[in-house]
């Protein structure tokens, strides 16, 4: 057999060992990707290993090869979901003024990645329960997603948007937290199962619980948002 030009330099084994890595990886990856495909349309719980075989066109030892329960999959689809929520609950800046538009900003890219990720958030309370480490895991999200709300509305009163007290920020920072982490649930509900739910409503929902607080001049904002998610 005469190899190409790219691969002489590289021992058999070790080329063989390389590409049966890669084609390992790319099982591995289209299993993930499909999981979270079905996990988000009919939820966690109607999912089985073999459903997603089946929509994989592949058997279920195949699947075992990779993950050896869904316990795992959803763990590992869990840490992608870490990964870029860490990336999105930065603190702002200390070095430039925060915005409402900084604030919306931030909003509507935790609600999309939530959105991305919806079936840990509809099912939160099973999957905490029941996938070692998750809850631990979850509360670390929680804990940043206060803070950097905490900060938001630290930077706004600084700037003279908003007026509160240290003790109105404490409570609207976990207010605003929890309507975060529960808004698909309560759509989810209030919609009678049928996942119609409304990400820019919830948005407006997250947003308006800052407008109490807000200085007369900046409530405009708030206004215009009305109209555009209402």
């Amino acid at each position: 057999m005469d190899w190409p030009d790219y691969m002489v330099n590289t021992p058999r084994d070790e080329y063989l060992e390389k590409d049966h890595r890669q084609a390992v990886m790319k099982t591995r990856d289209r299993i993930l990707v499909t999981s979270l495909e079905l996990f988000n349309e009919f939820g966690e719980p109607n999912v089985t290993t073999i459903h997603i075989a089946d929509e994989m066109d592949i058997s279920p030892g195949n699947l075992y090869y990779h993950f050896r329960n869904k316990n795992e999959i959803i763990y590992e689809l869990y840490q992608q979901f870490e990964k870029r929520m860490n990336e999105i609950l930065v603190a702002p800046p200390e070095d430039r003024q925060i915005t409402m538009e900084d604030h919306w900003l931030f909003v509507h890219l935790l609600f999309e990645h939530i959105w991305e990720y919806r079936f840990i958030y509809r099912n939160l309370p099973d999957l905490l329960a029941s996938v070692d480490k998750l809850a631990t895991h979850f509360n670390r999200i929680l804990d940043k997603k206060e803070r950097v709300n905490k900060a938001i509305c630290e930077g706004l009163i600084a700037n003279g948007t908003m007026l509160a007290s240290l003790e109105e920020v404490n409570s609207l920072s976990q207010n605003i937290t929890m309507t975060m982490t529960y808004w698909l649930n309560y759509e989810n509900v209030r919609n009678k199962g049928k996942h119609t739910e409304d990400l820019g409503k919830g948005v407006y929902q997250v947003m308006s619980l800052l407008t109490p607080y807000l200085e007369p001049t900046h409530r405009a904002f708030m206004q215009d948002l009305s109209k555009k998610y209402l």
